[in-house]
């Protein structure tokens, strides 16, 4: 798209946002043209859908647009049949100086019966971007709840385990 320019405000945020103010739902079926040949989502699907929503989650938060920095593991506990309605949520669970955590939550309902079924979860984490690629401070998080606030407190332990992990990376030592 020539000609197409984003809009950014480039200034910091003066004050904090709450998680409620990042929660993002996104539902569709999952189709024939997403199908192994076992009949079943294909597990890229799942991780397209997730990396979405994260994305919204963390664009509301930053008021910018972001970028994914990592996807920390996805185990998928239950496959998704052709047919299915895939939901997932997010939602930022911290936030730090130009990066925030989102924990996203696959649930597949069987719209025949009612049955849902958790299926997957992962944290992602995204960092919020000007239109040049240039890294943008983001508003403080703030937990209201006590799941919010246990959640806030987990995404920091999990930020210091990808650290160290990204810093072995770096070093080869992984």
């Amino acid at each position: 798209m020539s000609g197409w320019k984003l809009e950014t405000s480039g200034t910091p945020p003066t004050e904090g946002r709450t998680v409620k103010e990042s929660i993002s739902e996104i539902s569709e079926l999952a189709l024939l043209n997403d199908a192994n040949p076992l009949g079943y989502l294909i597990g890229g699907r799942v991780m397209h859908l997730v990396d979405i929503a994260g994305a919204i989650a963390a664009s509301r938060h930053a008021r910018s647009p972001v970028v994914t920095a990592s996807v920390d593991y996805m185990n998928f506990l239950h496959p998704i049949q052709i047919g299915e309605l895939v939901i997932v949520r997010s939602s930022v669970n911290r936030a730090w100086k130009t990066s925030m955590e989102v924990g996203v939550k696959v649930i597949v309902e069987n719209l025949m019966t009612g049955q849902v079924r958790h299926t997957t979860s992962a944290y992602l984490t995204f960092v919020a971007v000007d239109g040049k690629g240039g890294k943008l401070p983001v508003a403080e998080l703030i937990p209201e709840t006590e799941e919010e606030k246990r959640r806030y407190e987990q995404a920091g332990a999990r930020r210091a385990y990808r650290l160290e992990m990204k810093a072995k990376l770096k070093a080869g030592d992984y």
